[in-house]
């Protein structure tokens, strides 16, 4: 994320220009959201589709009140002690003038909080994937609110706002490697380690029920995710945002190919299921890294990612942590992957004259900032989503009861079905439905 301060609307001029394109890059991270919702609601089973969509969809709604509310203002308002920041003429937003500029971008306030806005409410959601089939629709509501008050504001604020421990440390991340995919990769696993495994994990089949959905919600991903990469330079002319859209692009091909090519070794064939989790792998790598490598070094972050987050969804099955959409998987191993990269691969002329490893940094003075975000931030997130997770689990219950889970969270948190097959086929399907009901019918009338 570009660094900014906010200064007086008459030191500088708005820049129509700056300010359009930051609008249109919340629309495009708004966007992933839905599209969020489609590519994990296509990776569950039936019974639950509906479930999926609103874990995502109702992040819209209570992330949005929050961070108009209170979250802004402790994201990026004046730091306190290098943990938190408050402005209170943000709080609701009452104190903020229609003209006020943020930083040297030349664009209103307003435009830079609706833009981290469409960040804030895209992280809780990616948490979802890992806790499908099982969770308490009120109880998922009420962990949003929590968790993105006590973990994501405050980690926004380390890296992105200004006296921020990471910022002032000098960690790169540009849209959010650390404050986005490892925060909620790491939460994931703890809530995971908390509320339990599904039932009939790694025993009942859980395949996708619909991979067309899955490749929809990944191509809207993908689209999405140059507004959220590109956007973060907050329309900067200086060439830093084309190369991280450039990059954004690279790095998601080469990831998908390695994903792909690690699948026929290993398991021998090329699935779509595959092509778009290698492309979202490649998507959260160059989300740290993409400002600060050349396309060069955009296939090799995106290649080792597509490798390494391939071989980490299995990990759940040898340790027996039930990561249901492996979010752990893609998204805490792939925002680790793209950070500590930065470190190697940095190339001094992008966002920063930060150079990694291969670019001459022979004392490791970036890799070891960059392992100082990871570790700070994969720690505070897991160990406060778990307490979260826990506190909630012991009083309110995080999970539907089995035999709600086992029937489907679709009917029992909404009341609703994805797909009615009640007129499908006509009498042969009625008939079909009937018939195991009759010859119950007649065995009880003969006994």
């Amino acid at each position: 994320m570009a660094p900014a301060i906010m200064m007086a609307a008459d030191k500088v001029e708005l820049s129509p220009a700056n300010t359009g394109f930051m609008l249109i890059c919340s629309a495009l991270v708004m966007l992933m959201t839905p599209g969020l919702a489609f590519f994990y609601g296509g990776m569950v089973r039936v019974k639950s589709t509906l479930n999926m969509l609103m874990m995502s969809f109702i992040s819209l709604g209570i992330v949005t009140i929050l961070w108009v509310l209170y979250g802004f203002s402790m994201a990026f308002g004046t730091d306190s002690g290098s943990l938190i920041g408050w402005n209170s003429d943000w709080v609701g937003l009452s104190g903020v003038d229609k003209n006020e500029l943020w930083g040297t971008y030349n664009i209103p306030l307003l435009a830079f909080m609706v833009f981290q806005l469409m960040f804030a409410i895209i992280t809780p959601a990616l948490i979802s994937g890992a806790l499908a089939d099982r969770v308490k629709f009120s109880a998922w509501a009420l962990f949003i609110a929590l968790w993105a008050t006590i973990v994501y504001f405050p980690v926004a604020h380390w890296v992105w706002g200004e006296g921020g421990w990471a910022f002032d440390l000098g960690v790169i991340d540009f849209a959010g490697g650390t404050a986005v995919h490892i925060n909620a990769g790491a939460a994931a696993l703890g809530v995971i380690l908390v509320i339990g495994k599904r039932v009939g994990f790694k025993k009942d089949p859980m395949r996708p029920h619909s991979l067309p959905l899955v490749m929809l919600g990944a191509g809207l991903l993908w689209f999405g995710w140059f507004g959220f990469n590109a956007g973060s330079w907050l329309g900067n002319d200086d060439g830093v945002g084309t190369l991280m859209f450039v990059n954004t692009q690279v790095a998601t091909a080469a990831a998908m190919l390695a994903w792909l090519i690690y699948e026929k070794i290993r398991h021998g064939a090329f699935t779509t299921l595959g092509a778009a989790s290698g492309a979202v792998a490649g998507l959260v790598a160059i989300t740290p890294s993409g400002g600060a490598v050349t396309p060069i070094g955009a296939i090799a972050v995106g290649a080792i990612a597509g490798v390494l987050c391939a071989m980490a969804v299995g990990l759940k099955y040898k340790f027996g942590y039930d990561d249901s959409l492996d979010v752990v998987g893609v998204h805490l191993v792939g925002g680790v992957v793209g950070s500590v990269l930065i470190g190697f691969f940095a190339s001094g002329k992008g966002q920063s004259d930060a150079a990694g490893v291969f670019y001459g940094d022979h004392k490791f003075d970036q890799l070891w900032k960059q392992l100082a975000g990871v570790g700070g931030v994969l720690a505070y997130s897991l160990i406060v989503s778990a307490l979260l997770a826990f506190i909630l689990h012991k009083t309110i219950g995080m999970r539907v009861s089995e035999d709600e889970e086992v029937a489907g969270i679709d009917q029992a948190e909404h009341a609703e079905t994805a797909y009615d097959f009640s007129g499908a086929g006509g009498g042969a399907a009625k008939a079909a439905v009937t018939a195991p009901v009759a010859a119950a019918s007649s065995k009880k009338v003969d006994a």
